[in-house]
């Protein structure tokens, strides 16, 4: 019975997660800022990606909307970037996926400080984002 519900369940979830399902509720939203802001992701990364022209810093990591944005409908994605928030990228990686939207070379292992099961809630999370709304 488990197997069965794994095999209809995660594909469901893969799904929601890929085609960027609608914003989540209110109340995730206040729940994953939360676990963001307690397990240190906002040191590094916030909500919509920066203002074109502004004069600001680039942010050390991408924005989430720029996140979901690129990785829409990508095969394993929500695996990957689970994977991504607990081990870390890889800083020997020559190409630069996210060139004038975030200034940090890789991302740090968080084990530490998130566990892989909120790991995972966020970055589902994150997935469900709308894009990002861009200037005309």
């Amino acid at each position: 019975m488990a197997v069965v519900l794994r095999l209809i369940l995660l594909p469901m979830i893969a799904l929601l997660a890929s085609v960027g399902c609608a914003s989540a509720s209110p109340q995730e939203d206040k729940e994953m800022n939360a676990l963001a802001g307690a397990s240190g992701c906002n040191l590094c990364h916030r909500l919509e990606p920066r203002k074109p022209g502004a004069q600001e810093l680039l942010p050390y990591g991408p924005a989430w909307k720029d996140i979901a944005n690129k990785y829409k409908g990508q095969v394993d994605v929500a695996d990957r970037l689970t994977r991504t928030v607990l081990q870390g990228s890889d800083p020997k990686v020559a190409e630069r996926h996210w060139a004038g939207k975030a200034e940090g070379a890789a991302m740090v292992p968080n084990r530490v400080e998130i566990s892989e099961a909120d790991a995972r809630r966020l970055v589902l999370w994150i997935l469900s984002l709308p894009a990002p709304k861009r200037a005309r």
